[in-house]
């Protein structure tokens, strides 16, 4: 999945890697600090690679998420239906989503960024050495760690790196993200390969495991290297009152009692079903960003001017939405796509399934330097709601593909993996156009003191689109998706890019990006 969740570039345009290396590179020289490899400052490198090995322990371990939901009981998986992995795969990105939001608050208010990055990565280690233990069960105190740590780490991340560059630097910025946004999908061309070798095909919570190696490299060369942050996100922006802490202490307590004692008693009594989560997740997704939003326009810090441009961001964040409820499919319905009707014979061996995860990654890499020139020869008559819409189009494509190769294996026969190969071809396409102008739209359009929370409202467009995509597999009731399925998510994509056309002056008028 690409949660979702990889940093892009901050301004109207991403820029080319070797365009990033010099500015990044410039900035250590302006700084006066020491740099390590490629001229590169201390602060990048250890940021860099913290980055690296936490997306290296993600995206193997929902590589084979879904494929381990739904193998056999006997075979060592849970034995769940595809509608119940497909909901336990999306109920864990929401979570992640979701998280993020708390976490750019402790971030911003408690803890400073530099701490949260490295407790989150913390909880990130812990939660993949719990699915690593061989219990049935064990992955489900393993996701809730690893979502609570994502959500910590990942917008405070984006905040410590965006503190290093002066507000108006927004080039030096861009660069700084392009690298990280470049880094991240070679982590994720990597860690399905090798946790999918390991994980699918030698013994599952052995894949969780060296996903654990993964995260526990990262913590080990941040706390090496911290101290080329210097004050850097020491302190807290803005911290909490006494009075603050105590109050949002006792409210947060207040819901997880609550939670708790639901699901206790839902337990209990024999009652509890795995969708039962989703009502908790749908709730928190669509009641969270309605609050988070209107907390903002309230507060008396913002201008006028902030106002208009945090009001205008609610319809990017709907479409941010739509995009991840569709994108994060690949992760759930085209892996049981890959697993069930792909050929997937290459010189009398059988790839494994989550090794289409890699294709994703493979693709953004290829089409990245395309996309930074057609930006850059485009400059700012291609806005970001413009670039939003070449990324919808791009997604339609892709379902249409799918239900294409779907209805040619609609009698249980299996397709050329040329048809999964395209279809990951288009969403690459389309998170390009999404990845990175979406998160550094946020920080660009931010309020000087809320980066970090503006960062948590764009992932929580994810826990939205998580949420919504999660029941989507189920209402349709297939083990292996069909047209049934592909067509209508193909219609959502294509409506919703066409109305980002319609409105794309408008929009950029307010936003300014």
């Amino acid at each position: 999945m690409a949660a979702p969740i990889r940093p892009p570039a901050a301004g109207e345009r991403a820029q080319e890697t070797t365009a990033a290396s010099v500015a990044v590179g410039d900035t250590g020289r302006r700084s006066g600090r020491r740099t390590g490899p490629a001229g590169r400052p201390r602060w990048f490198t250890t940021l860099f690679l913290t980055d690296v090995w936490e997306r290296f322990s993600f995206y193997g371990m929902t590589a084979i998420l879904v494929l381990y939901a739904t193998e056999d009981t006997a075979r060592g998986g849970l034995g769940l239906a595809a509608g119940d992995a497909g909901i336990l795969f999306g109920a864990y990105m929401a979570a992640v989503f979701l998280s993020s939001l708390p976490g750019g608050w402790i971030g911003d208010r408690v803890l400073g960024t530099q701490r949260a990055v490295l407790y989150g990565g913390v909880l990130i280690a812990l939660g993949h050495l719990t699915m690593a233990v061989p219990v049935t069960g064990s992955v489900y105190p393993g996701l809730l760690l690893v979502a609570c740590g994502t959500g910590l780490l990942k917008p405070n991340m984006a905040g410590l790196l965006s503190a290093f560059y002066d507000r108006e630097d927004r080039a030096g910025r861009d660069a700084g993200f392009a690298v990280f946004y470049m880094s991240v999908q070679v982590s994720a061309l990597i860690s399905p390969i090798v946790v999918g070798l390991l994980g699918e095909g030698v013994n599952w919570h052995l894949g969780f495991g060296i996903a654990a190696l993964g995260m526990g490299a990262g913590l080990l060369q941040y706390a090496r290297g911290i101290r080329h942050f210097g004050e850097t996100g020491r302190a807290p922006e803005r911290a909490a009152t006494p009075a603050e802490r105590t109050r949002v202490l006792r409210v947060a307590l207040t819901g997880v009692a609550v939670v708790v004692l639901a699901y206790g008693t839902d337990a209990a009594l024999g009652t509890f079903r795995l969708p039962h989560v989703m009502i908790l997740v749908g709730l928190l997704a669509v009641a969270s960003p309605a609050i988070c939003f209107w907390r903002l326009l309230r507060n008396p810090a913002l201008t006028a001017e902030e106002r208009i441009r945090v009001r205008t961001y609610i319809v990017l964040f709907v479409v941010s939405a739509v995009f991840w409820a569709l994108f994060l499919q690949a992760g759930s319905a085209f892996s049981l796509f890959a697993k069930h009707a792909t050929d997937r014979e290459v010189f009398g061996r059988t790839l494994p399934a989550s090794w289409f995860q890699s294709a994703i990654p493979f693709f953004v890499l290829v089409l990245a330097p395309v996309f930074a020139w057609l930006w850059t020869r485009a400059g700012d008559r291609l806005s970001t709601a413009a670039k939003y819409a070449v990324g919808m189009g791009a997604v339609a494509a892709a379902y249409l593909v799918m239900a294409s190769a779907a209805a040619l294996a609609a009698d249980g026969g299996q397709v050329s993996p040329l048809w999964l190969l395209l279809a990951f071809l288009l969403l690459a396409a389309g998170e390009v156009s999404f990845g990175p102008v979406g998160m550094s739209a946020s920080t660009a359009i931010a309020p000087a003191t809320f980066v970090s929370q503006m960062v948590g409202l764009f992932w929580l467009s994810g826990a939205l689109g998580g949420g919504i995509g999660a029941n989507a597999l189920k209402a349709s009731g297939d083990q292996v998706p069909g047209p049934g399925f592909f067509l209508p998510l193909a219609a959502a994509a294509l409506v919703t890019g066409t109305i980002l056309l319609l409105l794309r002056r408008p929009l950029t008028r307010r936003l300014g990006v």
